[in-house]
């Protein structure tokens, strides 16, 4: 996982199927978020080959700031990183190569 520097699209994907799998640990993180997605959990596995899904996984991270920075402790990783992996997968930050 890129700590600093580019975030290509594929490590932006990888980090949101990561943070399904932190949603997943926890049966209160889990519930809140199928809530907002209004997605049951057999719908998942399905829906996470799905860039748009995938997308929707760190927007829902990054939007709930608490949320953000425990899943960024979980991953070792800045704040700032998993925002940038949001943006790019939501269309505001330009692929890097």
């Amino acid at each position: 996982m890129a700590k600093t520097g580019p975030i290509t699209r594929e490590i932006a994907e990888s980090l949101a199927i990561d943070a399904l799998g932190f949603l997943a640990q926890d049966d209160e993180r889990l519930g809140r978020f199928l809530a907002a997605s209004g997605m049951g959990p057999e719908m998942i596995r399905r829906a996470a080959a799905d860039p748009s899904f995938l997308a929707g996984v760190l927007d829902h991270i990054v939007s709930d700031e608490p949320l953000l920075i425990a899943f960024a402790q979980h991953a070792s990783l800045d704040p700032r990183v998993v925002e940038r992996a949001q943006a790019l997968l939501v269309g505001e930050a330009p692929e890097v190569p």
